[in-house]
């Protein structure tokens, strides 16, 4: 869910406000650099490689070795 589909309160609007005035720019550009950085980690999250499989633990280990023939 995008920040456009669903309108702020007039608490988040505030709070807003306040960060985009310390940053320097208008609630309009603060709203779309953030939606902006946003979507870009969206992208990232998908496009991201899966992480390599974990070396079984301790348990686990003990567990396949307990199973193996003499």
């Amino acid at each position: 869910m995008t920040r456009q589909s669903r309108p702020l309160t007039e608490g988040q609007r505030n709070y807003e406000a306040r960060r985009a005035a310390k940053a320097g720019v208008s609630l309009e550009k603060w709203l779309q650099m953030k939606a902006r950085e946003q979507e870009a980690a969206a992208r990232a999250r998908t496009e991201a490689p899966p992480p390599p499989p974990r070396k079984p633990g301790l348990i686990a280990r003990l567990i396949e070795r307990a199973h193996r023939p003499l």
